[in-house]
């Protein structure tokens, strides 16, 4: 199974904004963070993550990573 970790930093003044619409389109499933330094983190075990944000919310294009669980 793969889970996406879907990573952003919001324009200034815009995090409020970047958290409501990745509330919007992110999975039911997924984990969504904030962080005090702008930064919005969702965690997505459907391996989809959310579509790509609008620009103005953005400060750089959003990073993704797909992870695999390693058995203990």
């Amino acid at each position: 199974m793969t889970t996406r970790m879907w990573e952003a930093i919001a324009a200034t003044g815009r995090l409020d904004e970047l958290v409501a619409w990745v509330m919007q389109h992110a999975a039911e499933a997924a984990q969504v963070y904030r962080s005090a330094e702008d930064r919005v983190v969702v965690i997505d075990p459907t391996g989809s993550g959310p579509p790509d944000a609008p620009s103005e919310l953005l400060a750089r294009p959003a990073h993704s990573w797909d992870f695999e669980v390693v058995p203990r």
